[in-house]
C-alpha cells in the first residue's frame, strides 16, 4: 500500500518539482508568493492529476494479468501449503 500511495504522490508532484525547477533556472525566488497563483496552482494541480490518471491507466494495460485457476493457501497433514497460481 505504501508503494502504491508513493508512486501516486510522486506523479502527482512531478508538475510542481518542474515548476519549481523552472523558477530556479530563471533566477527567480521560487517562494515567492506572487510565482504561486490560483491559476498557476490549478494548472499545475490539473497536470498532476492527469499524470496521476495516466499512470494508473498505463499500469492497468502494462500489468501482467495472470491466466489461470488460484488454489488457496491450506493445511494439509498439520502443515501450511502456501496458495498458488496453477497454469491453465
Amino acid at each position: 500500500m505504501g508503494r502504491a500511495l508513493l508512486e501516486v504522490s510522486v506523479l502527482f508532484l512531478a508538475p510542481f518539482a518542474a515548476y519549481f525547477v523552472w523558477l530556479n533556472l530563471r533566477e527567480l525566488y521560487p517562494l515567492a508568493i506572487e510565482h504561486w497563483t490560483v491559476g498557476r496552482l490549478a494548472w499545475l494541480t490539473c497536470s498532476g492529476l492527469a499524470l496521476v490518471i495516466a499512470g494508473m491507466v498505463a499500469a492497468g494495460f502494462l500489468a501482467s494479468h495472470h491466466q489461470g485457476h488460484y488454489t488457496p493457501a491450506r493445511v494439509e497433514n498439520g502443515r501450511l501449503v502456501p496458495g498458488h497460481m496453477d497454469d491453465q
